[in-house]
């Protein structure tokens, strides 16, 4: 009986531990840069209007 009493006190340190981790990795993810807004984009706009309209030809031959 004192086996599965310290399995389980075990089971209780392991989740502990992984919710201190995904803590401490949640808190660097919030002190950095986000979704790298400072960045410059090579795209203008993502719904910027075409500068010209779309040519359609009908194939010959």
């Amino acid at each position: 009986m004192t086996e599965s009493g310290n399995s389980h006190g075990n089971a209780d340190e392991v989740k502990r531990k992984f919710r201190e981790a995904l803590e401490r990795k949640n808190a660097h993810h919030a002190q950095s840069g986000g979704a790298h807004l400072d960045g410059h984009s090579k795209a203008n706009g993502p719904h910027n209007a075409a500068s010209h309209k779309r040519e359609f030809r009908r194939k010959s031959g």
